[in-house]
């Protein structure tokens, strides 16, 4: 059985690895983001939320990071998922589906119109579960250097 948790400052032990194991799938150093993203997730100004996926013992299976966002095309808000990790040997377990669904109903109770995330385009495992929720967009996603 699945619980999804809000994370709270007592949880960093558990969200530190999965965090780390995000990083490393996309090859990136998580040692300069570490400390501002734990910041952001204990400070309820910042907009970031998390939750962790655990199982019927309390070990932390997965995490995701969100926020609400505005959509001025559409004159709404949604809600964006930065990040969504289930640690390898967890996949299959439903924690990936169970955290996607989390973040809907924080949507649904912020009266958020859709819930995004953007992926690698190989990424297919995520993919595959992404596709049960709805079709992938036909937006290319640029990242502009500052």
């Amino acid at each position: 059985m699945l619980k999804i948790t809000p994370i709270t400052q007592t949880d960093r032990a558990a969200w530190e690895p999965l965090f780390r194991g995000y990083c490393a799938f996309y090859k990136s150093d998580p040692e300069p983001a570490i400390a501002p993203v734990w910041s952001w997730i204990c400070d309820p100004q910042s907009g970031l939320r998390a939750a962790l996926a655990r199982d019927a013992s309390g070990r932390a299976l997965g995490l995701v990071h969100w926020e609400v966002i505005l959509r001025p095309l559409k004159g709404e808000t949604i809600c964006y998922i930065h990040d969504l990790f289930v640690d390898p040997e967890a996949r299959g377990t439903g924690a990936g589906r169970a955290l996607i669904e989390h973040v809907q109903g924080a949507a649904r109770e912020a009266g958020a119109g859709a819930v995004r995330l953007a992926t690698q385009e190989g990424n297919a495992t995520a993919r595959r579960l992404y596709d049960q929720f709805a079709p992938a967009s036909d937006f290319i996603l640029y990242t502009f250097p500052t």
